[in-house]
């Protein structure tokens, strides 16, 4: 968990996933799911359905997907290489949230050999 406190907006937590299952990269349906039930575990709420597409990139033979959900805090998002087996995610928040069980979240279902975690606190006078 991340500290909130007045000198700043939110906190926007990046994860870098490599070494991911190609299958679960791939799987449409179940990146939505995902997106669908993070903002509930997060205690956040969610203000449209995700929003989840195929898309191929000029150098892959393989469709990867983008998908983002908007939440009444901010955003989630993810991005996928099933061939790098590769994938970014974003979670933006205006408030508080526990970053460590939303790792949990995405590293369970696509069970990277590594991963980045990275925090940042945005808007630092946005309160002033």
């Amino acid at each position: 968990m991340y500290p909130q406190n007045n000198d700043n907006f939110g906190l926007h937590l990046t994860l870098d996933l490599s070494g991911c299952n190609i299958e679960k990269l791939k799987d449409i349906s179940l990146i939505y799911d995902l997106l669908r039930r993070l903002p509930e575990i997060m205690r956040m709420q969610s203000i449209t359905l995700p929003i989840v597409v195929k898309w191929l990139d000029k150098n892959a033979t393989i469709d990867g997907i983008s998908g983002i959900i908007m939440i009444a805090e901010s955003h989630i998002s993810i991005h996928t290489f099933p061939e790098k087996h590769y994938a970014f995610a974003d979670v933006f928040s205006c408030r508080n949230f526990d970053t460590t069980l939303c790792t949990e979240e995405f590293t369970k279902l696509f069970r990277p050999k590594k991963f980045k975690k990275n925090l940042i606190r945005r808007g630092f006078d946005f309160n002033n």
